[in-house]
């Protein structure tokens, strides 16, 4: 009997004929070689169904750990089928960083990297921006590395796992610093609309948690590098009061599963996370969807997005805005745009949610708003690929590194033919 598998939402339960756990990148290089249709699987963090496929799906999370700090402490080499959480620890052992992290630390670092996670910041761009150099498995079991500077790296990072499986990723890395933490309530919507690059700016990252609907935006998250973001802020912050106890995104649950607050230092890997890593934030029980739009135009887009909150909020478990920092990968939904990421995780209720993404979708469209690549979006494709001006430029890649299509399904046939 075939082993069923599905994502962590549950949602998609994939339609491989087998699925693969090697131990080795030679056990790999020597499945991907016999197969004429694969996909690798990381963490199962997407909610469609970019890492499903009908023929050999490989899990990366069994490959060998490692985390290895070059001489000059300014990257270092890890296995992509790691979890953030873990290598940040490594990292963090040793005195190192990374610029950022997503909301998740159990998230595996090549599914994030190819799929355009991010966190959140003003500066801070993408996870995949920190990104040197990519090493993979293509079609024929050949190992290629891409860096850097490479004619083709800008499409091999940020590249829906269309190129090959990834097994290592070398990544930027820094001194290590501290961050505390800071939650406000009750921001009020009209001061965010009036001050919103203010707000936005107000920490290292900054976050917002909303129901998208009423006066208020229920949270603002401030991650504040110590050191560099100024003296810690008073008991009001832009017409918000500060929370007196540790909040949960969703403000129904408890708070002890989230990093700490109230303004207690700690270091990076324990601070820029939403959710501590020895936590599973829910039950997975959910479905996400994310827009990313120009930061310019991002107030109107929020407006646009508030009109219709009656009809968002009664399958909203929370909304979440962010920033991210433009960057030059072909694919990124920040690609050469300063962005705004607009987040939603919904019920797990696809029919339901479908019309209201659909409507959603509607009311961005002047406003550009990119999907994200592994979350729910009802977006047609040629629009989708009316958002990369290097769309062309990554077909040929693809078809460079895969002409015979192993690594293609349905999803890719869907948005990149």
């Amino acid at each position: 009997m075939t082993e069923q598998a599905t994502n962590w939402a549950g949602n998609i339960t994939f339609g491989m004929r087998a699925l693969h756990r090697p131990s080795t990148v030679e056990e790999l290089q020597s499945i991907v070689a016999g197969s004429d249709q694969v996909r690798a699987l990381g963490s199962g963090h997407s909610f469609n169904r970019i890492a499903d496929t009908a023929g050999d799906l490989v899990s990366v999370a069994d490959l060998p750990p490692s985390v290895e700090i070059a001489a000059d402490g300014r990257s270092a080499r890890v296995a992509g089928g790691m979890k953030y959480g873990a290598v940040a620890a490594a990292l963090q052992a040793e005195g190192y960083a990374l610029h950022n992290l997503g909301s998740l630390p159990h998230i595996s670092v090549a599914g994030a990297c190819s799929t355009g996670t991010h966190g959140s910041g003003i500066g801070n761009g993408s996870l995949s921006t920190a990104v040197s150099s990519v090493e993979l498995v293509t079609a024929d079991g050949s190992l290629v590395k891409v860096s850097r500077g490479d004619r083709d790296f800008p499409g091999a990072v940020l590249s829906l796992g269309a190129l090959g499986i990834i097994t290592h990723l070398t990544l930027d890395i820094e001194p290590s610093y501290e961050v505390d933490q800071y939650v406000y309530l009750d921001l009020p919507r009209a001061e965010l609309h009036r001050s919103f690059e203010a707000v936005m700016a107000g920490a290292y990252s900054v976050s917002l948690f909303t129901g998208w609907r009423g006066d208020l935006i229920d949270m603002a998250w401030l991650k504040r590098r110590v050191g560099r973001d100024g003296g810690a802020p008073g008991a009001t912050w832009h017409g918000a009061r500060a929370a007196d106890h540790a909040m949960h995104p969703i403000p129904s649950l408890p708070g002890d599963e989230a990093t700490q607050q109230l303004g207690v230092r700690g270091p990076w890997n324990q601070r820029l996370p939403h959710f501590r890593i020895e936590f599973t934030p829910s039950s997975g029980d959910e479905l996400q969807s994310e827009y990313f739009v120009a930061r310019d135009v991002a107030v109107e887009a929020i407006k646009a997005l508030e009109k219709l909150g009656d009809l968002i909020a009664p399958l909203l478990m929370i909304g979440e805005i962010r920033t991210v920092a433009a960057d030059e990968l072909w694919l990124s939904p920040a690609y050469q745009r300063e962005s705004v990421a607009l987040h939603f995780t919904w019920v797990n209720d696809t029919p339901a949610v479908l019309p209201v993404l659909t409507a959603m979708e509607a009311a961005l469209a002047p406003y550009g708003a990119r999907p994200h690549w592994g979350k729910v979006f009802t977006t047609p494709p040629e629009r989708v690929r009316s958002f990369y001006p290097r769309f062309e430029r990554f077909q040929q890649l693809q078809a460079k590194y895969d002409p015979k299509g192993v690594f293609r399904n349905e999803f890719l046939d869907l948005y990149l033919d």
